[in-house]
This record gives C-alpha cells, structure tokens and sequence, in this order.
C-alpha cells in the first residue's frame, strides 16, 4: 500500500515560523526530503529513527536534479512511507511545489500541502520594513529573479510593472540584479525609488543593505553581498530606518559558542536567539549514568529515613527521578522529605514533577545552601545529596562539621564528549566568535583540554569571555582565561541579559568616542 507525501512549507528560516501543521507532518514523518533553505534545526522535531535526505540545490551547485527529487519522493511512498518533502518558504511560492504535486497527481500518490510562511513576506518584515502601507503602498507583486532559461520571451511584463507604482518584491534575483534594475529604470521607474537587499532574511546573521534604484548593484558589490537575497523595491524601504526591530535587538549578530551539554543547549540557544545572537553549539560536557547505582539505590531504598533530600541541579532531579521509578518506587516515597533545589531551573524541573520544593538558597552554591540551612538549624536532621559523582566536596563537609548526617549519591557523571576540533579552531582564528559561554566549571576543564594550553591565547583573542557564577569564573581565571561577563545571579537569562548589558553598554562608549 502506498503511503502519502506532505509538500511542508519550511518557513523562511526562523524555526518559529513552522505553522503547527507542518511541525505535526514532522513529527510523524517515516522519511524527510529537505532542501538547503529548510533550516535543518526542524529535523530535531522528527522521531527517532526517520530516514532524512538532503537534495538541496545552492546556486549552481546541485545535489540532486529536480527529476531526480521527484522519482525519489514517488519512490519513498510506493513504499508504504509518510514522506515530509520540507521545502523552504512556501511550497507554491516559486519552490516548485506545482511541479512536484503534478507528478505525485500523475503517479497516483496521495499528498497534501501544508503552506509555508514565505521569505517574500517574512524577510521584508524582519527588516522592518511593511510590503504594503495605506500611504505608500496599496499592492505588491511577486516576482521571479529566476525565471526558466529555456523559455523562449519572459512572462516578467516589465512595461507594466511600472503603472501600478506598488512594492515589488523579487525572490531568487541577486545574479540578475542588473537586470532587474536596468529593466525597472528602462520602464520609467525614478532613479531614486528606495530599493532593500534582505540577506538570510529571519535568521540572527540577517544582513539588509538599503539603497536607490539607481546605486543599489555597485552598493551590493562593494559589501560585498551574496545570495540568497530577497529584493524589494518601492518607498516602503524608506520605513525601514524607523521600524528596525529585529537587527537592533541587544545581541544582534552576535556569534555565542556554547559549551554547556547538548541536551541542555537547548533553552539556552532559544534565549540567546531571543536577543538576537546566533548560538554555535560546542558541547564540552555529557551527562551519563554512574558507573554503579549503588549508593544511588541504597538511599532510595531508605528515603523516608531522610529529612531532606537536596538536589543541585536539572540533572540531577532528571537521573534521581529516572532511577526511582526504574526501582518501582514513584513520588510517594518522599511524602515526609522536605526538598531544597539549588537554583530556579532546578526548582522547576522538581515541580514540573508535582513536588514542592521547600527551600531555595538566595545563592545558587554550595555556600549559600549552608547559609540558608543555617537558620533551620542542621544539627541532627539527616540529609540525601544527589548529585554529580565528581563536585565540590564544601557542602557534605560542612553539614557533617555542623553536627548534621548526610549521604553522597552520585545520580549522574558528566564526562568529556569525543569532538572534533578543527573546525571551531579555525573558527576562533578567523574570529568568527564573539563569545565564549561557560556555564560550569566542567565546561572550562574540558573546553581547555581540548586544545593544546598554549594556543588558547591565540584561539581567544577577540573573544568575550562569559562565566555563569564565581566557581566557573574562578576555574577560568585558574587557566589564565580573564572572564569580561559574570551575572549577580547564577542563572541563564541573567547570564544572557548580562551579555547583553555589556555590549549595551560597549557601544554606547563607542559612540561617544
């Protein structure tokens, strides 16, 4: 029995823009077909196991003809799959769809098509500027830069483009920007009609060069500007200056690498591209089970002996909380045992679970737990800490120093990923990084074990050094790597808010100067 094809709108580029439709066909897709302008972060939402094949096509450069791709999609649901096609953009909007679904018609497969947030639309927009404006604009036109070279005269009516006097948006046009241009100018459009070049248009390393009609191709070549390039043309450009919203964000371009583990890059990625920085994922850490759960078991054999059982971090409720139900147990054995979490992501991943937490420290350490506890009075009430088998030992010996019993149990291990270094090396060299994130002390040891110690000065020349809290900055600083960004509170967003308080304030100083 044949299976059903899905024409996927990818959207522009921002993953945000997936409409729930398409994310829905994602999620239960057998095989994925995307293209190069498919941001292949959207693969992340598919399941384990599906078959993903790459046929994109950039410039000149092609991977697979476009019959090729059709016979392959044909193919894939002849074999009982759900075949996601992820195009980027829209579908129908110049990406071919047509041609693909005549074929699917003609093959007898059954498909659908989910429509996608266009690039014709979305980059204008993050570039603040509005296609259409009831005192600038009251059409727009979408128009191909590429048109079929094997067509015999242009279907492009230039003579009338000109009578309407609306926005003109051309998608796929940056090798026939002279063309475009000389056609318009030739047809009596004003030399001075305010013209936008929007590259990567959504994405953090969004570039947009405004211009006139008549400038804007030797503009665009001493930027330097390549594809891929949404063009648009019309007065609307001239409101850009004023409705700039996305390239002023407080981390705008900002290339971050992020050390912290993979399978917690996550929220930190969305909060740095909520300020616009682009996050380049570099984990230095992974987070595995212990190599015995013995003493893990043994406390959780025995959890309704403990007054309080404190957790450090994400991980360690995640692997504590695996464990006891591995064992057979569920929640109900803590009935009894109050709860302190060391930090509000902590504290989170705790009630997430339906559990409260009774105590978190103002100071997300180990010191400031001794400090909260100390008004509780810790001599002889008996405490669990689940944690990472390798950490600080202050806090189990100072509960013991001050008359209290306690149990270690290593939940979790954090051990040193096997990656790759070449490519960040010459990255860093290049000074294609901004800024060094580090979000543990671990994250510091393993990022400089990575590379030979006395080539770090050279990798971090340039680099913005950021430290989640003092232990992390202090291991930094025991490496000789000066740390320029530390929060007041020990946390992500306020670390992300600091970076972005910090170059705030960098170019304020360089504007006065």
């Amino acid at each position: 029995m044949a299976g059903k094809v899905y024409l996927v709108g990818a959207g522009p580029g921002d993953p945000g823009l997936l409409t729930l439709k398409g994310l829905e066909a994602i999620k239960e897709a057998d095989c994925i077909i995307y293209d190069f302008l498919a941001n292949s972060r959207l693969l992340e939402y598919a399941r384990a196991g599906v078959e993903t094949i790459y046929v994109g096509k950039k410039g000149s450069e092609k991977t697979l003809p476009q019959e090729d791709i059709n016979s392959l999609i044909i193919k894939k649901a002849r074999a009982g799959k759900s075949v996601v096609r992820l195009k980027g953009g829209d579908p129908f909007i110049f990406g071919r769809g047509g041609e693909e679904a005549e074929e699917l018609a003609k093959a007898g497969i059954e498909f659908e098509i989910v429509p996608g947030v266009t690039s014709a639309i979305a980059a204008p927009a993050y570039a603040g500027i509005p296609l259409t404006h009831r005192e600038l604009a009251s059409a727009v036109t979408f128009i191909t830069g590429q048109e079929n070279p094997l067509k015999e005269r242009s279907n492009i009516a230039w003579d009338r483009l000109s009578t309407g006097r609306g926005t003109l948006v051309f998608l796929m046009g940056w090798k026939s920007l002279p063309l475009i241009t000389g056609k318009l100018l030739e047809n009596g459009w004003d030399p001075a009609t305010p013209v936008a070049l929007v590259r990567w248009g959504t994405l953090t390393k969004q570039v947009c060069l405004t211009g006139r009609l008549d400038n804007i191709v030797e503009l665009a070549r001493e930027k330097g500007l390549k594809p891929p390039v949404i063009t648009v043309v019309g007065d609307v450009v001239s409101l850009r200056e004023k409705l700039n919203w996305f390239e002023t964000k407080p981390l705008f371009g900002k290339r971050v690498l992020v050390t912290r583990a993979l399978e917690q890059a996550g929220d930190f990625t969305k909060v740095l591209e909520k300020h616009g920085a682009e996050p380049i994922a570099f984990p230095t850490i992974k987070t595995t089970a212990p190599p015995s759960w013995k003493e893990l078991d043994r406390a959780i054999k025995r959890l309704s002996s403990y007054d309080w059982a404190i957790f450090t971090s994400v991980n360690g409720v995640k692997y504590f909380f695996d464990r006891l139900y591995k064992l057979g147990y569920d929640i109900r054995e803590l009935k009894g045992v109050k709860i302190c979490a060391i930090g509000p992501m902590t504290a989170k991943a705790v009630t997430n679970l339906g559990i409260k937490v009774d105590l978190m420290p103002k100071e997300f350490k180990a010191e400031g737990v001794l400090e909260a506890f100390g008004k509780r009075k810790i001599r002889g009430k008996k405490f669990l800490l689940a944690r990472a088998m390798v950490a600080r030992e202050i806090l189990p010996e100072e509960i013991k120093r001050l008359g209290g019993k306690i149990d270690v149990a290593a939940a979790y291990r954090t051990v040193k990923p096997s990656k790759e270094t070449g490519e960040l090396r010459e990255l860093l060299l290049e000074g294609g990084v901004d800024i060094v994130t580090f979000t543990s002390a671990s994250t510091v040891k393993n990022f400089v074990s990575m590379f030979k110690r006395k080539e770090l000065p050279e990798l971090l020349k340039g680099c913005t050094i950021a430290a989640i809290g003092p232990i992390t900055a202090d291991t930094a600083k025991g490496y000789g790597i000066n740390v320029d960004i530390m929060p007041k509170d020990y946390t992500i967003p306020a670390l992300t808010q600091a970076m972005a308080e910090y170059f705030k304030t960098k170019s304020a100083g360089e504007k006065r100067l």
